[in-house]
């Protein structure tokens, strides 16, 4: 009888641990993706860019070519392209340059981008003080729409060992459809109260 019980006591400590263990590995899961997101900002890693509140106060002498590319996954159907290809500036410097987008269906339609910049080390370095792909773009059928980017190199690029060679960043863009819209604040708070009994 007390073998029994010492196997029953056994089987629950076992299926009590399992079951933390599972618990723990649904979390990790959960909070893996958001961690790796928190983790590429703040390293630059994998050429996630920055977001600046502010300009550099610094600009050296160094210059730094900035190549643009745009794409569209298939299931949007619009036309994306950046205005000029590439821009020379120096380290530090501030520059905007527009991408243009043009919704080629019969339908408005809501996209969001991804970016990264290449080489991918260079991402910590790359600085976005204003940027479309904050945001969800929506665009009607035929319409054309011009999308900024404003942004600088950090001159402490220039103090990296890893670095000192390279001349060109390429800045890269994909749109992906939203198949729900965020709406707008506006749109939330015109919604009517729900009836209340009292």
């Amino acid at each position: 009888m007390d073998n029994g019980q010492n196997l029953s006591r056994s089987n629950r400590k076992v299926a009590v641990v399992c079951a933390g263990v599972f618990a723990v590995m649904v979390g990790a899961s959960y909070a893996a993706v958001p961690l790796y997101n928190l983790f590429c900002r703040v390293t630059g890693f994998g050429g996630t860019t920055q977001v600046a509140e502010a300009g550099s106060d610094v600009v050296i002498d160094r210059m730094i070519t900035i190549r643009f590319d745009g794409n569209v996954n298939h299931e949007l159907s619009w036309k994306f392209k950046p205005k000029q290809r590439s821009v020379t500036l120096k380290m530090g410097e501030t520059a905007q340059l527009e991408y243009l987008a043009t919704n080629t269906g019969d339908m408005t339609t809501v996209g969001t981008s991804t970016f990264n910049v290449s080489p991918p080390t260079a991402g910590i370095y790359f600085n976005k003080l204003d940027c479309f792909c904050f945001t969800e773009q929506e665009i009607k059928p035929g319409e054309t729409v011009e999308m900024p980017v404003v942004f600088f190199v950090d001159p402490e690029m220039d103090n990296d060992p890893e670095l000192k060679t390279v001349k060109e960043i390429t800045l890269s863009y994909t749109f992906f459809p939203v198949e729900e819209p965020e709406r707008p604040v506006a749109a939330r708070t015109e919604e009517p109260a729900a009836e209340t009994n009292l």
